[in-house]
């Protein structure tokens, strides 16, 4: 059975970031075929630790949620305010022992709650085009390619897309 909650406690944030790395050596695994180097990719998506998500998804206008199966943790989805208009989503990753049993689709059905309490008109999402896993869930979710929403450095361009959806 699946439970979603905020993370809350320093254990909490230590349990996200372990599923940010497994995200980030995922990251850095799958782009290895279309020249991603993995050093920038780890610099500037995913050296986070259990300090800095609380510092960052612990404040009042963002949240890190966890999804446990049968208590046993099994994914994780950060949501943040990107502007006054749209909350954006970050660290989105379900362990692969848990996949197949519609984890993330409970966890993105929650940050979209989450993102519309906050009224945000807007849902934002970055990621990159060998997350196939994941870009078949954001556009399962009605999130369509839209323009760039912040820079991205020209080593990694290729491989860069963007999503939004209204909410």
């Amino acid at each position: 059975m699946i439970s979603i909650a905020p993370a809350r406690t320093e254990e909490d944030f230590e349990t996200c970031a372990s599923f940010c790395r497994a995200l980030g050596e995922l990251d850095v695994a799958q782009g290895k075929a279309f020249g991603v180097p993995a050093d920038l990719i780890i610099g500037l998506y995913h050296g986070q630790t259990g300090d800095s998500l609380a510092e960052k998804f612990g404040s009042a206008n963002a949240s890190m949620l966890i999804a446990n199966w049968n208590g046993t943790a099994a994914g994780c989805i950060g949501l943040a305010a990107f502007d006054t208009e749209a909350g954006e989503i970050h660290k989105f990753y379900v362990d692969p022992a848990f996949r197949g049993r519609r984890i993330g689709h409970a966890l993105m059905t929650a940050a979209l709650e989450v993102i519309s309490r906050a009224a945000h008109r807007k849902a934002l999402v970055h990621t990159a085009i060998y997350m196939t896993q994941a870009v078949t869930l954001y556009e399962a979710f009605a999130f369509r390619r839209c323009e760039p929403f912040r820079p991205v450095p020209e080593a990694i361009r290729h491989t860069e897309i963007f999503f939004c959806r209204s909410i």
